[in-house]
């Protein structure tokens, strides 16, 4: 049987990451066999992508630059982990995808969606994720949190963006939400850890009912 591939998205701070480990762990406790991934990155090569993406530096990188690298590292990442884990009846647990492509090429640099559209085809054509959790919460309380989890540590290339930006990105992802509500579902991530997590079960039950 083919396994899941889930997709968690939302904006700086939003606790992606502690929601995919807890979610893993659970479906772990039913049987599943698990593999947790990111993108950008997930293999070696777009890891290396990855830092590119995220450094700062002295020369700007132009938005199509940053949209190329993305799907760049997207593509050999699906080819290389999430399809082959997928054929072996893995869940692949996705700490974004091709939405937040949407949400930040797109809406926060202003990347024309016909151009991510394009990419995309070319990338993964009518491949999508089985499910996507958009962990949403306001920009302030995202920003906030983002700032503790990085523990003094300087803020990579997008997390030194203006609050604009952020609200763009933001209103892309609810945008989504709207247009794909089948696949994409909103989860409030204002709240605790232990809510938003059971709430994230609760997508994710029928997934495994309709798998018996």
């Amino acid at each position: 049987m083919r396994g899941r591939f889930i997709t968690f998205e939302g904006g700086e701070g939003v606790g992606k990451s502690t929601q995919i480990l807890r979610l893993a762990d659970w479906l772990r406790e039913r049987g599943r066999d698990v593999v947790l991934t990111r993108e950008p990155g997930g293999t070696p090569r777009a890891e290396q992508l990855r830092r590119m993406l995220l450094e700062r530096g002295d020369e700007p990188m132009p938005g199509s630059c940053e949209l190329l690298l993305m799907f760049a590292a997207r593509a050999t990442h699906l080819d290389n982990l999430v399809r082959p884990a997928l054929d072996r009846g893995s869940w692949v647990l996705c700490d974004r995808f091709t939405d937040a492509t949407y949400a930040y090429q797109g809406g926060g640099r202003g990347v024309a969606e016909s151009h991510i559209d394009a990419l995309a085809a070319i990338v993964h054509g009518g491949f999508e994720p089985d499910l996507t959790v958009l962990l949403d919460a306001p920009v302030e309380t995202g920003m906030a949190r983002a700032h503790q989890r990085n523990g003094g540590q300087g803020p990579d290339r997008f997390e030194t963006e203006q609050h604009e930006f952020f609200e763009r990105v933001r209103a892309t992802y609810l945008a989504r939400a709207r247009r794909y509500r089948s696949r994409v579902r909103v989860v409030e991530a204002g709240g605790t850890v232990e809510a938003v997590e059971a709430a994230v079960r609760r997508l994710v039950e029928p997934m495994l009912e309709a798998d018996r």
